[in-house]
């Protein structure tokens, strides 16, 4: 449930948006579409690692038993944000989503650490296995679900949570037990202090680089974004250097000696950031794209993006538990290692398909690259897992997930801006040369006006970005018919959306393969000496 809830908003704004009676598109109401978006991943990737060190000290049952009370409440606060109510209610929505990403927190930093402590050294990678499948299911998931329930009542979104958040919460009061001994230290509030405000700064620098400022598409030159990223690594390097003085430390930075627990979470973090940002634009590919362009309304075009994403979770959830079943025999690093080389080989087959492509042949590929991040998922954590001591795997796992995350906060800054200074660069002019010999040269010039990122906006959000246009009475007949084509806008806009996302693809080719490097880097089949 905390995975989906990652992706079950995003597919869900378009009906959130439009119950809350809000239109994104205006200047002063973007950031809330933008907070919706990200606030939940902001909050994750600030504080896994406190809540892992937490963990260690109070009992890793309990904190796992707060999160789902927490992730209960503020999912009955969330269904009960009132239709209509602008923009008090998206407030509402960010703030309670925040409170959910808590709950989540606690839930997603202890469940790894309490299935390594309950399980033995030779079905640890199988019991992992099984949580990594239901971590990705719950990803791949949201999509569909949301698409599938918001179309009926955005409330349901937040309404299907309670009964599986509150069985959760009777199931750990009265069934789990603590296994390990609570490690009693005092609280080290500077190394707290400094890492949450340096991976907030800097997680806010990458969100707000998506707002556009000034004339700018984007909002990489805006002083306060520039002014996070200078503080944030402040705060980071400050936190280092705490953190070697300190004498009960946040985060052991000795762990990093260990040589799977590095290797693994530097491969984690390229692999993070190689992807996360891909299963997005290629949902706003189906959303904006294809599926308008083989005659899908705009306001289906969610839920059948994440039907179509199906395969890549198949591939995920077929493969997760039996390498990790596979890893109990014969160690991790063959198996991880190999799935990062399928992925990246996956990425590259994506690269070479046209914007209107053949689906037989994007679902295959989805599906292999589901199989390589499934391959690489299961074993990679038990690897990680199994090379520390348990004292030390809340904290450890704290800050295996906030690598993942911070990797996947970065990633959606950096590549969608790459995709959308490339497409902003080329749409004007193909809109331009499609319009100026069916229309008025002013009403194309007009129209080649439009910002390019409101565009692909519209149809991520599920809503027609012409359709204002094709209601005006100044058009001739003939235009209307040539801009009420559902194969139109998807033409214009497509070529351009695939060379900046061609663009950002090869990036993540080069971050696979560094990742892949690290991972082939841990060593053999590796186990600390206290967990055989």
């Amino acid at each position: 449930m905390s995975s989906l809830n990652t992706n079950i908003v995003m597919i869900s704004l378009p009906t959130i948006f439009r119950g809350l009676n809000i239109n994104p598109f205006t200047h002063n109401e973007f950031i809330y579409l933008l907070w919706i978006l990200m606030g939940y991943s902001i909050v994750l990737a600030t504080v896994l690692v406190t809540f892992g060190r937490l963990s260690d000290m109070y009992g890793r049952t309990r904190m796992y038993t707060l999160g789902f009370i927490i992730f209960t409440i503020s999912s009955v606060l969330l269904s009960i944000v009132p239709d209509g109510s602008e923009n008090t209610g998206a407030l509402l929505l960010i703030i309670f989503r925040m409170v959910q990403a808590v709950g989540g927190g606690f839930i997603m930093v202890n469940s790894t650490a309490l299935l390594t402590d309950s399980f033995p050294i030779n079905e640890r990678g199988k019991a992992l296995g099984l949580n990594q499948s239901a971590f990705i299911v719950g990803s791949v998931l949201g999509l569909v679900a949301g698409g599938l329930l918001a179309g009926y009542n955005w409330h349901l979104v937040f309404i299907v949570n309670i009964p599986f958040a509150l069985a959760g919460t009777l199931w750990s009061i009265f069934k789990l037990k603590e296994s390990v001994p609570r490690k009693k230290v005092k609280i080290d509030y500077w190394g707290n202090i400094t890492l949450a405000s340096g991976l907030i700064l800097i997680s806010l620098g990458f969100t707000y680089a998506l707002e556009p400022y000034g004339g700018s598409q984007l909002g990489w030159y805006n002083p306060w974004v520039i002014s996070a990223f200078i503080f944030g690594l402040s705060f980071i390097i400050s936190f280092l250097f705490i953190e070697k003085r300190a004498d009960n430390p946040l985060f052991n930075l000795s762990l990093f000696k260990i040589r799977p627990f590095a290797f693994g979470n530097l491969s984690l973090l390229f692999n993070s950031l190689a992807r996360g940002a891909v299963s997005f634009l290629v949902t706003i590919w189906l959303q904006g794209i294809y599926l308008p362009l083989h005659g899908y309304s705009y306001t289906e075009t969610p839920f059948w993006a994440g039907v179509y994403m199906l395969p890549m979770m198949l591939g995920m959830v077929s493969i997760a538990p039996l390498s990790g079943h596979l890893t109990d025999k014969y160690g991790a690093r063959i198996f991880a290692t190999t799935g990062m080389a399928i992925v990246g080989i996956s990425l590259y087959l994506l690269t070479l398909l046209p914007y209107n492509f053949n689906l037989l042949e994007f679902e295959l590929i989805i599906f292999i690259n589901g199989l390589g991040n499934g391959l690489f998922a299961s074993p990679n954590t038990t690897s990680i897992m199994n090379s520390i001591s348990s004292k030390d795997r809340g904290t450890g796992n704290g800050m295996r997930m906030t690598f993942n995350n911070i990797g996947a906060t970065i990633s959606m800054a950096i590549f969608f801006s790459i995709t959308i200074t490339v497409f902003s660069q080329q749409v004007p002019e193909a809109m331009y040369n499609a319009l100026i010999n069916i229309l008025p040269q002013s009403i194309a010039i007009y129209l080649s006006k439009l910002p390019p990122s409101g565009l692909l906006f519209a149809t991520f959000l599920g809503m027609d970005p012409l359709q204002a246009i094709k209601n005006s009475s100044l058009l001739p007949s003939s235009a209307l018919k040539v801009l009420s084509s559902p194969t139109f806008l998807p033409s214009i806009i497509g070529p351009p959306f695939i060379n900046g996302l061609r663009i950002s693809i090869y990036i993540s080719i080069i971050l696979i393969t560094i990742g892949t490097v690290f991972s082939a880097l841990r060593g053999k089949k590796y186990v600390l000496e206290e967990n055989r």
